[in-house]
C-alpha cells in the first residue's frame, strides 16, 4: 500500500466521523449526508436522494465489512482494511463517487463549476486551499468547470491504494505542495 494512500485514508476518516466521537457510526453518515445535501440546494430531489443513499450504503459496507467487533461502530484501525483490499468497496465508491459527481451539476449540462465544487467539499470538511488545488489539478475549462466524469473518476482513485500522484493527492497535502501529511478536521 502505498504511503498516499494512508494518508488518503486517515484523512477521510477523520472527516467522516462527523460527530467527532472517534469512531464512524450511522450518525457520521446521516449527518454527512445530510450537510452534503444541503450544500446543494440548487440539486434536484433526486440528485439529493441518490447521495443520502450512497453515504447511507457506504456505511452499510463498512459496517458489514469491517465491523471485525460487531460493536456497530468503526475505529480507524477497522477502517483502514478498507484500503488493504479495495475490491470490497468499488461498487460502493462508484456509487458515491457519482452520486456526489451529479449533485455538483445542477443544471444536468455534465460540468460542475467551481462554486459547487467548493461548496460540496467544504460541506465534506476539506480545506479550502486544498479543494483550490483539486479543482486545479482537475483542469478546469476557459470558463472555470470540471465535466463529471473526471470529478467522479477522481473521487474513485482517491480511495485506489495503489494510485500516487493524483489530483486527490491535494486534499492531505499544503496545497498541492508535498509539505503537509494531513490536513482537514471533522466538521
Amino acid at each position: 500500500m502505498r504511503a498516499e494512500a494512508t494518508q488518503r485514508v486517515a484523512l477521510v476518516f477523520s472527516l467522516l466521523d462527523a460527530n467527532g466521537n472517534g469512531v464512524l457510526d450511522a450518525d457520521d453518515f446521516t449527518l454527512m449526508g445530510d450537510r452534503v445535501v444541503a450544500a446543494a440546494p440548487q440539486s434536484g430531489r433526486a440528485a439529493q436522494d441518490a447521495v443520502r443513499a450512497a453515504f447511507a450504503r457506504y456505511w452499510t459496507t463498512l459496517l458489514g465489512e469491517l465491523d471485525a467487533n460487531g460493536d456497530g461502530e468503526i475505529s480507524f484501525e477497522e477502517y483502514t482494511a478498507c484500503v488493504l483490499s479495495p475490491e470490497r468497496f468499488d461498487a460502493t465508491i462508484t456509487e458515491f463517487a457519482e452520486a456526489l459527481a451529479a449533485l455538483g451539476d445542477p443544471d444536468g449540462d455534465g460540468f460542475i463549476e467551481r462554486p459547487a465544487f467548493h461548496a460540496l467539499m467544504a460541506a465534506i470538511g476539506f480545506e479550502r486551499d486544498n479543494v483550490e488545488a483539486l479543482f486545479d489539478a482537475f483542469g478546469p475549462t476557459a470558463d472555470d468547470r470540471v465535466p463529471v466524469p473526471v470529478w467522479a473518476e477522481g473521487i474513485k482513485d482517491y480511495y485506489a491504494p495503489d494510485k500516487a500522484g493524483i489530483p486527490g493527492d491535494r486534499l492531505v497535502s499544503g496545497a498541492g505542495t508535498g509539505d503537509q501529511l494531513v490536513t482537514g478536521t471533522a466538521v
